[in-house]
Order: C-alpha cells, then structure tokens, then sequence
C-alpha cells in the first residue's frame, strides 16, 4: 500500500459518495414504501464492477491499469455502494414493525445485486471473448 494508491482510493471514494448522494436525492421521490435509492444505487454499483472489473483484466478486451481499478472499483464502487444505509433501513423497518417490508427490501436487495453484478460481468465477458474473471489482484475483491 503506497501512498499514491491511498490518495487514488480516496479520490474515487470521494466521487463515488458525491455520485451516491445524488441519486439519493434524485430517488426520494419513489422512496417511500421501500428505500428505492439504496436498492437501485447497489445495484448500479454491483453492476459496474462486474462490467469494470471484467472488461478491465490485464487479459481483456480494455485492460487498465492497477491504479486505474483501484480507483474505479475500490474508490468509486466502494464509496458509491451503500450497504451501511441498507442495513441502517431494515433495521428502520423492522423497529417499525414492518416486517415483510424489511424482508422484502433484504431480498430484493440481494437477488437484484447479486444480479446486477452477474449481468455486468457477462456483458463483459462477451465483450472480453469469454473472459471468466473479475478481480485480479485480492484486494479487488474486497471492494
């Protein structure tokens, strides 16, 4: 860990929570029942780095720098990615009483993200000419 990837990861950090915020206030308005903001902003996020992460391989079709990925998937995603706020609103709901609204924000919230991700990695893939991977260094990984 260099000093220079510390200040790429903050830099995308920094841009992916301003780009977070946005969508939140763009979002409020559906956001009533279910915290919308927070589903769509995972899965966007799960979705770029799938796409990122898999059309950026040294291997693949646009490869990108290490520090290019840290920032893209590490930075932006990361800051971007909301699961705090996601588990911040299921513990609303449930201290609300809302039960199967919170169960049904933990489940469409994993099911669309986990697909999300999926989705852009196979959109990748074929851009890659069947690239299997997307993290290729272990700390992508934890993104």
């Amino acid at each position: 860990m260099s000093l220079t990837s510390c200040a790429i990861v903050m830099m995308g950090g920094a841009l992916g929570t301003l780009l977070r915020y946005a969508l939140s206030l763009v979002s409020l308005p559906i956001s009533r029942d279910l915290p919308w903001g927070t589903i769509l902003i995972n899965m966007a996020g799960s979705f770029a780095i799938g796409l990122f992460g898999t059309l950026t391989l040294a291997s693949g079709r646009f490869p990108a720098s290490e520090n290019l990925r840290l920032f893209v998937m590490i930075g932006v995603c990361g800051g971007f990615t909301t699961f705090s706020s996601f588990s911040l609103q299921t513990l609303d709901l449930m201290r609300a009483g809302a039960l199967p609204r919170a169960a049904l924000n933990v489940a469409l919230s994993v099911v669309l993200c986990v697909a999300a991700v999926a989705v852009g990695h196979l959109v990748a893939s074929r851009l890659n000419d069947g690239a299997h991977q997307i993290a290729q260094i272990d700390i992508e990984e934890d993104a």
